[in-house]
């Protein structure tokens, strides 16, 4: 239990109301744009009013006064100011509808640039609810080698060591002691006085323990488990892929995008999921500073990288990536936290539509600007040379921000 403060409803609120105050860079520059603009515009009024008097012969004040009021008028750019940011907050409104949140206007331009997409496989790809298959024993109990095992595998909150335990059921009785977390390679710990290893084959390298060359053939992911030093046994835990990976995957190839898995599991694991599901690159038996580095390589080639994941371990690539992307439904906090885009429900399909979401805000806010300076520009010169009036020009000024306002709302209405 926590506090309504520290739950997931609630950092997602808050994280709603920060989205706001990121701006985009499109945004940012109109900003900065009327700040030079209005001075540079107003000035440029003064001339007209005044400048003429010594070049027409026939100069009558009133007149090019009248041509300055509508020069000022229509050179407002309200119609930029105003239906810009509605633009990109009608983008986040519309990711919000289908289980995206973008913690910022500036991700929904972040997203249209993105080449690479990058994923992890546990919790992204696949379902992350590991079911026991089979259990493999060597000169031991198969009860006592999962009772054991459970114990150890009850402090641990991955999805592996939730099925151990859940496959042990009444049979997790024992307590262990001394736990330590071995980040990448799995637990160690005492339990009724043995030294406990459980966790992949790397564990037990990594401790000097020998184990059956078969074990690195298998491709489902195993529990390999050492106890005092010795092999005992293993454990096979299979996994499902999650039912819109592949569409995913297609769609992601359709937009000329790249993908990539990167996964702590042993390789032949990681491959046959990529093979599965189509995958550009695949890479395994990683540690989470192997998979940083792997992201880091691919920012090296100039590459444009989307970073998809839930565990713990994911947050430092997300916090490295372009645009860090968390699955918010069953990932970790520190990941929501990190990440600057957030999928609800865990959909791996959801990827696809939070780019579409970017490249729809894009043209969106794109169609606004050209429509404003296009009009403004040519009833400027009109007025100018005294050919619009007052009242044209406010019809103008005002129905053009009318236009853009209306076309940003649109986005509201439009499918992901």
């Amino acid at each position: 239990k926590a506090l309504f403060k520290d739950s997931k409803l609630s950092k997602i609120l808050e994280m709603v109301q920060d989205a706001t105050a990121r701006k985009s860079q499109t945004q940012l520059f109109i900003s900065k744009f009327a700040k030079i603009y209005t001075p540079i515009v107003f000035a440029l009024a003064i001339g007209v009013c005044l400048l003429p008097y010594f070049f027409v012969s026939d100069y009558v004040f009133n007149d090019w006064f009248y041509r300055a009021l509508v020069f000022l008028v229509i050179s407002c750019p309200c119609a930029l100011v105003v239906s810009i940011p509605l633009g990109y907050f009608g983008g986040i409104g519309l990711a919000s509808r289908n289980g995206i949140l973008f913690k910022g206007s500036n991700y929904l331009d972040v997203v249209t640039k993105v080449n690479t997409v990058v994923m992890d496989k546990t919790g992204t790809l696949t379902k992350g609810v590991f079911k026991v298959q089979k259990v493999v024993v060597k000169d031991f109990e198969e009860k006592e080698l999962i009772r054991i095992t459970s114990a150890i595998e009850k402090n641990s909150t991955h999805p592996v060591a939730k099925a151990v335990v859940e496959y042990a059921g009444d049979k997790a009785s024992g307590k262990a002691d001394n736990i330590e977390e071995i980040a990448g390679h799995g637990l160690k710990g005492v339990v009724d006085g043995k030294t406990v290893l459980a966790g992949n084959a790397k564990l037990l390298k990594k401790f000097n323990i020998s184990y059956p060359a078969e074990i690195e053939t298998l491709v489902d992911t195993i529990v390999v488990v050492a106890i005092n030093e010795k092999y005992a046994g293993y454990i096979t835990i299979a996994d499902e892929i999650k039912e819109d990976a592949k569409q995913a995957i297609d769609d992601l190839h359709a937009l000329n995008i790249k993908t990539v898995m990167l996964s702590g599991d042993k390789q032949s694991v990681v491959d046959k999921v990529a093979s599965t599901l189509g995958i550009d690159n695949a890479f395994g038996d990683l540690l989470p500073e192997g998979k940083v580095e792997k992201v880091q390589a691919l920012k090296n080639e100039r590459r444009i990288i989307a970073f998809v994941g839930d565990g713990v371990n994911d947050a430092p690539v997300v916090a490295l990536a372009d645009a860090g992307i968390a699955m918010g439904g069953l990932g970790s906090d520190a990941t929501i936290e990190t990440a600057d885009i957030v999928i609800q429900n865990d959909q791996p399909s959801k990827i696809v539509s939070a780019i579409k979401a970017g490249k729809i805000t894009r043209s969106i806010v794109w169609q606004n600007i050209s429509l404003a300076m296009v009009v403004k520009v040519a009833v400027l010169v009109l007025g100018a040379g005294g050919i619009a009036t007052l009242w044209e020009a406010v019809i103008a000024d005002v129905g053009v921000a009318l236009l853009a306002i209306l076309n940003a709302v649109r986005i509201q209405r439009m499918k992901l």
